[in-house]
């Protein structure tokens, strides 16, 4: 089986979220892609085979399978596009997200998501003590967005990942304005098996929506404040977001045995 490691939403080696990529020509059992993912120990690995002239694409955490994974879907699309000849203008992934659509967007690559509007919560038991913190205001879509008041104090968490398992979500996005860039992000979820995950794509179909409604804009540049850090583009077009960032290839080879 071929395999790549893509770091996405950088143009450096050294940044960005790294995710693994296996074109395949057919599905094995999913057992077997979980098996892959687990062994591997990226955020995300994904697996993509051909469909017509499109693509199905499915995406593994080291414990599960997700239903949305930005930066994966990238580093599919920078796959197909550097290392295995495909000429068209646009890549259309098939997924449990629905159709996903990546295409050029000069040096970089710019790809089509839903939309995650978050709505307006109480903030849960154990959340202060879980991010060390309390935030301003508490929101959820398929995550808690925990919105504080400077990219300082996203920066300074150091959340206790036994608290956040103790929530019972599947992330806790945090988010506050950025010092220079529209807003910041980090994303934190131990029960998919990812204690904070680099540069998330999927969370950001909930932090546009939440910055187009706060701002009073549709067009944003946005920085995630991990340790790696990531950069992405980002636009709330009706009910989808367009995010756009750039891709590195840091290793190619082929996986031995699942």
């Amino acid at each position: 089986m071929r395999y790549f490691q893509v770091n996405a939403f950088t143009a450096t080696p050294q940044g960005g979220n790294p995710a693994g990529v296996c074109p395949l020509e057919s599905w094995p059992e999913p057992e077997v892609m979980q098996r892959i993912a687990a062994s591997l120990t990226l955020a995300e690995i994904a697996f993509f085979v051909p469909q017509g002239p499109d693509f199905g694409l499915r995406w593994f955490t080291p414990v599960v399978e997700m239903d949305l994974c930005g930066h994966a879907t990238l580093a599919s699309a920078h796959v197909l596009l550097q290392h295995l000849g495909y000429a068209r203008p646009e890549i259309r992934f098939h997924t449990r997200s629905g159709e996903l659509i990546v295409t050029r967007a000069g040096d970089a690559l710019s790809m089509n998501l839903p939309a995650r509007p978050a709505t307006a919560i109480a903030a849960p038991a154990g959340l202060k003590e879980a991010l060390g913190i309390a935030p301003s205001q508490v929101l959820k879509a398929r995550d808690l967005l925990c919105v504080f008041e400077t990219a300082s104090q996203v920066r300074q968490l150091r959340p206790r990942m036994d608290g956040i398992l103790a929530l019972g979500v599947h992330g806790v996005i945090v988010t506050a304005p950025g010092e220079d860039c529209d807003f910041v992000s980090r994303f934190f979820a131990p029960a998919v098996g990812v204690d904070e995950d680099p540069v998330t794509g999927s969370a950001h179909c909930t932090l546009v929506p939440y910055w187009s409604s706060r701002l009073g804009k549709t067009k944003f540049r946005a920085r995630q404040l991990s340790a790696r850090g990531g950069e992405i583009g980002c636009e709330l077009q009706d009910q989808r977001v367009q995010l756009t960032g750039q891709a590195v290839t840091v290793l190619e080879g082929q996986l031995r045995s699942a």
